[in-house]
């Protein structure tokens, strides 16, 4: 069973998604389990202070290096984990191919920043990867580590019901994009399923789903390689 450990300065962000549809079968069929650390928990100061001004000055607060410190130690001292996620638009770009090799791994640990950031003593003493999802800024890492887990939890063998959608997925294979899919009714509100898919002719019906993916995926590419 993988075990995901999530640092968090605002872990109450993060227990209603986790608790949740695939997620949430997921830890009920012992797939996996999932544990929530809140840094405050690690503060001993009167206030449970996790915050401090930045050395240099600037704006905004960081949050300081002892309580990860000595949470990440406590868990090391327990188990090994094959990688220690720190979420940061700075990072590598997320992508299926790591999160593909994420879903391999025995145990992640996944570490939060908040505010302006954290020590980057954290991120040099502990952090083997370092991941971005996408060219933006939030409040916090939170919402990043909810992609990377639900990304590589839907990939352990025997959580999905249909074991072969996640290999079927966009992006599974390289540059791929999935054909569009369409359900009952045929007809609704004048928009028509196309006919093709309703002919019961699994050749055409390949060729069709083949060549719109090919579109599709070409439109992507392009999309994507705009500035």
């Amino acid at each position: 069973m993988m075990r995901i450990d999530i640092i968090s300065a605002v872990p109450d962000s993060l227990y209603s998604p986790l608790n949740t549809s695939i997620l949430k079968r997921a830890q009920e069929k012992k797939k996996v389990e999932i544990y929530i650390h809140n840094l405050r928990d690690y503060a001993h100061d009167k206030h449970k202070q996790i915050d401090d001004k930045p050395f240099g000055g600037g704006p905004g607060m960081l949050l300081k290096p002892e309580p990860f410190f000595e949470c990440i130690k406590k868990l090391l001292s327990e188990r090994k984990y094959e990688h220690i996620i720190f979420t940061s638009p700075k990072g590598v770009l997320y992508n299926q191919k790591i999160a593909n090799k994420f879903s391999l791994a025995n145990n992640l640990l996944i570490v939060n920043g908040h505010y302006k950031g954290i020590d980057d003593r954290v991120r040099e003493k502990f952090c083997t990867d370092e991941i971005s999802i996408g060219n933006f800024v939030l409040s916090g890492g939170e919402l990043a580590s909810l992609v990377i887990v639900d990304s590589v939890v839907r990939l352990i063998p025997g959580v999905l019901n249909d074991s072969e959608s996640a290999l079927n997925d966009s992006l599974m294979d390289g540059d791929f994009i999935e054909p569009p899919y369409y359900t009952r009714p045929a007809e609704f509100e004048g928009m028509k399923v196309p006919d093709v898919l309703l002919s019961g002719n699994e050749k055409k019906i390949k060729e069709w789903k083949d060549k719109q993916s090919k579109i599709l995926t070409e439109k992507w590419k392009k999309i994507n390689s705009m500035e």
